[in-house]
């Protein structure tokens, strides 16, 4: 009797113990029911012109397609073949959520890029063709406008107090099914991504899918904390990685945009790279820390203020550059034609500056990753050469702040990588037999790399900052 009176009590404490666990799980219905009307699902449709098969198709890389028709179109649809379209309409999905009650919307920048026409479909069923106010490429921010009134909003909450492990919820349509909810944690914050130098990421395990893009991400108060953004994919659909703007970031952007149609951002004309721990101790720094100034522009705002290649910017305007990522949105976020300071680590010494701050052309942001929507590639990391290089082919406007007419640059070292070649160089010829070969493409590099088997040493003219020197990559097996 005793014993089955004992085994009773354990079995409703068990019971008990498993209602308490099941009671401390979180409960988004309130949240999407809430919070969903305020989310809508964003098509475009964009018409895209192309001479003739074998030049342009109406199908992605990834399709097993494309390599077809690139192969055989030509010779199946001779130029002027009534079969051959001249053009062809693009369209994709997206979503974005509204913030005001008079039809205000963000969502991302790529959803609306080159669209024709942009549809907003409200969870009431309602469609409006919406205005497309500004786009800002550098964060990926997009600000539209429908006409409509007394439109439901969400609210704005503060990405600095998120916490990492807590839990968060995304809005939106993955595949064209809207109104659909997603639930995960922020897995980190401050998360900096290659040539994304604008925003501090908030990265999450919330499955997000293509026709994400655009959408809100929530805490579980209901606040907007970020918008779905990127995700980082090998095979284009989710795999546990997934990127939202914070939400403080779109606000200011979308502030310009209202006002203005564009967002203008101080620069002060330096290239720059991550100080390593070897880097540190060859400058005597106590740590690795600040921004390694690479080149210095001519007569841009840092050279007249004295900033040298070889320089380590540690503080601007008083806010500390913990690491090179810092330094673009902190000089970003300043207005152009202010003065700012700096403190340097020169010589062994730290050293203030005053400059002051110009202004950054509205030229593209290069290199977008992959976004949850418009069916573009997934953010995959960047392909390294057999030297275990990430290089990058400058653009006009580069090379003519670096002085150079040709070279690649190198924008990241693999690990692996042998020899003694940093983020931020430039490779600008290949030794052969005594002959200086110009580098000019990604392409010619890596075919001339080819010739060489592994046990070669390969020798590299390289320009770091505003020296040059000969980089020798010792061959091995």
């Amino acid at each position: 009797m005793l014993k089955r009176l004992m085994l009773m009590v354990w079995l409703l404490l068990v019971a008990n113990l498993s209602l308490a666990q099941v009671r401390e799980l979180p409960d988004f219905a309130d949240l999407a029911e809430k919070q969903g009307v305020a989310v809508v699902n964003i098509s475009t449709t964009q018409t895209v012109r192309g001479q003739r098969f074998g030049q342009q198709f109406p199908f992605d890389e990834n399709d097993p397609a494309f390599e077809f028709f690139r192969r055989f179109a030509p010779k199946m649809f001779p130029p002027g073949h009534p079969a051959v379209p001249r053009e062809f309409e693009s369209k994709s999905l997206g979503s974005g959520f509204i913030i005001s009650p008079d039809g205000y919307i963000l969502t991302n920048a790529h959803v609306v890029d080159g669209a024709d026409e942009v549809l907003v479909k409200l969870t009431d069923k309602r469609e409006f063709k919406a205005k497309v106010i500004g786009t800002d490429k550098r964060t990926d921010v997009a600000l539209i406008r429908i006409k409509a009134t007394g439109l439901p909003t969400v609210r704005m909450g503060d990405p600095a107090k998120l916490r990492v492990g807590e839990w968060v919820v995304a809005i939106g349509s993955p595949f064209g099914f809207e109104s659909t909810v997603t639930a995960g944690i922020v897995s980190a914050k401050g998360r900096s991504l290659p040539q994304e130098n604008f925003v501090p990421f908030i990265q999450t395990d919330v499955a997000i899918n293509p026709g994400n893009s655009g959408g809100p991400l929530f805490n579980m108060n209901g606040e907007v904390v970020g918008i779905n953004s990127q995700i980082y994919s090998r095979t284009g659909g989710f795999m546990g990685l997934s990127f939202a703007i914070p939400i403080d970031v779109a606000l200011e952007v979308q502030s310009q945009l209202r006002s203005s149609g564009k967002v203008s951002r101080g620069r002060i004309g330096v290239m720059i790279q991550e100080v390593t721990k070897e880097l540190a101790d060859s400058f005597g720094l106590s740590k690795p820390q600040g921004a390694l100034v690479a080149a210095v522009e001519k007569a841009g705002p840092a050279d007249k203020a004295g900033l040298e290649a070889g320089d380590v910017i540690l503080r601007f305007n008083d806010k500390p550059v913990a690491q090179s990522s810092d330094l673009p949105r902190l000089v970003g976020n300043t207005k152009p034609g202010s003065k700012a300071t700096l403190q340097v680590w020169r010589a062994g010494a730290s050293k203030d500056l005053s400059l002051t701050v110009g202004e950054m052309s509205e030229e593209s942001a290069a290199g977008r990753g992959n976004r949850g929507g418009r069916g573009s590639k997934p953010a995959e990391p960047a392909p390294a050469n057999r030297l275990g290089l990430v290089l990058a082919e400058p653009s006009a406007e580069q090379r003519r702040q670096l002085g150079i007419r040709h070279g690649l640059i190198v924008e990241e070292v693999r690990e692996g990588s042998r020899g003694d070649l940093r983020q931020g160089d430039i490779i600008l010829a290949l030794i052969q037999r005594g002959a200086q070969t110009e580098i000019r493409s990604v392409e010619q590099l890596n075919s001339l790399l080819a010739k060489y088997d592994k046990t070669s040493n390969i020798t590299l003219l390289v320009r770091r900052g505003e020296m040059q020197t000969f980089v020798t990559i010792k061959g091995g097996e």
